[in-house]
């Protein structure tokens, strides 16, 4: 890392992992000590979702600009909050000009990096900007309606014009970025190493197969689409069974599509479970099931493989977990959604047994060294120097 490296640093999100277990905090966590690692003081500019006196320990400042809900019933961010978080970013910034050196900012949701922005305008604050997705307008429309979809569309094509450094979490993120902003080039963050190595990761296949989902139950998840895949399944493998970790608002319809395809029986619905309970089912899981139509990475896929079990997820131009898995390597890609390519490809890795499971678990430690946030990290800092390098000049 060159001397002249950013020494102060501030991460701004609404989301701080413990406290909040979504693939982006977790991102956002990790970086921040790894620039704490670096020698940098970091200020982690958040939501304050926990007690006033039971605040998270971390090796980082944490401050909490703003306390509210983010998601409405359906498990969607909701207008109001992404402004008033964005203020929250605004005010504290503009207090706070001559604090950092680099900010990095998410652009989830897109009003926090015009905030700010607008609020380090003329300071020599080097900004990232980090894209968790990037949506084409037809998604927007879908996710927040015609009017607030559009909107949100043409914000996030003017945000992509803002930053010193982009970084984004997978390959057709960056491509989509790109189409915003041409001469851009983002970092493709690496993230597999945010997972740990798993000591008891055994590359035998489950006496009895299992099939596991762990997610929010949300309508880009598609769990509902797994009672029927499981009903068909079960056609070849009559013991499979599958259990299904998480809650949120798709839960109950969950359930009644398992009562309709014939499976109630087959599927256990746990909820959420703890950290020792989460690593045992991916171990003794024959396979990870991710449905969803929509990752911005899939880090639940390297939790699986970290354990030697392979996932079976679904093709899609939004969901970036479909990048991680290469067939016959670490699991399967299905073509789609439908019952019975779903199972098919269940039934695929099922039988594929401990052969697959030993591949599985080297690539997740092939991947967890050549293709980490670590590395990210280093190459933010040298871009960032090398932008005050040029500004200097």
């Amino acid at each position: 890392m060159a001397e002249s490296s950013p020494r102060r640093i501030a991460i701004a999100y609404d989301c701080l992992y413990p406290v909040h277990h979504g693939g982006g905090e977790r991102v956002y966590r990790r970086m921040a000590e790894l620039f704490v690692e670096r020698g940098s003081h970091v200020t982690y500019v958040t939501r304050a979702d926990w007690p006033a006196d039971a605040a998270p320990s971390a090796p980082f400042d944490l401050v909490g600009v703003w306390r509210g809900e983010i998601h409405d019933a359906d498990g969607v961010r909701t207008t109001s909050s992404a402004v008033a978080f964005a203020f929250a970013l605004f005010r504290h910034f503009v207090r706070h000009r001559g604090s950092y050196d680099l900010v990095v900012v998410a652009a989830l949701p897109v009003l926090n990096v015009f905030a700010v922005r607008l609020a380090l305008l003329g300071a020599p604050t080097r900004l990232v900007v980090d894209w968790l997705e990037v949506w084409p307008a037809r998604k927007w429309r879908a996710y927040a309606g015609a009017v607030t979809g559009t909107v949100a569309w043409v914000l996030q094509a003017l945000a992509a014009r803002v930053g010193d450094v982009l970084t984004v979490n997978s390959g057709f993120t960056r491509e989509r970025l790109r189409r915003h902003r041409p001469d851009a080039d983002p970092i493709v963050l690496g993230l597999v190493d945010l997972v740990g190595e798993e000591p008891d990761a055994s590359t035998a296949a489950p006496e009895h197969p299992v099939v596991l989902f762990v997610g929010r139950h949300i309508a880009d998840k598609r769990l509902g689409a797994l009672p029927p895949a499981l009903a068909v399944a079960r056609e070849e493998l009559p013991g499979l069974r599958a259990l299904v970790v998480g809650t949120g608002p798709e839960t109950d319809a969950a359930r009644a599509a398992a009562r309709e395809a014939g499976v109630e029986e087959a599927m256990e619905f746990l909820g959420r479970v703890d950290e020792p309970t989460l690593r045992r089912l991916f171990r003794e899981s024959s396979v990870l099931v991710n449905p969803s139509a929509r990752e911005g990475f899939g880090l639940v896929v390297a939790e699986a493989a970290a354990a030697a079990t392979p996932s079976v997820v679904v093709a899609g131009e939004d969901n970036a977990a479909a990048e991680l898995v290469v067939d016959g390597v670490n699991g399967e890609v299905a073509a789609e959604v439908a019952p019975a390519v779903l199972a098919a490809a269940i039934v695929d890795v099922v039988h594929a047994g401990a052969p697959l499971r030993a591949r599985t678990l080297e690539w997740f430690r092939r991947e967890r060294n050549e293709r980490g946030l670590r590395r990210s990290v280093d190459l933010i800092l040298e871009r960032a120097a090398a932008s005050d390098a040029r500004r200097a000049r």
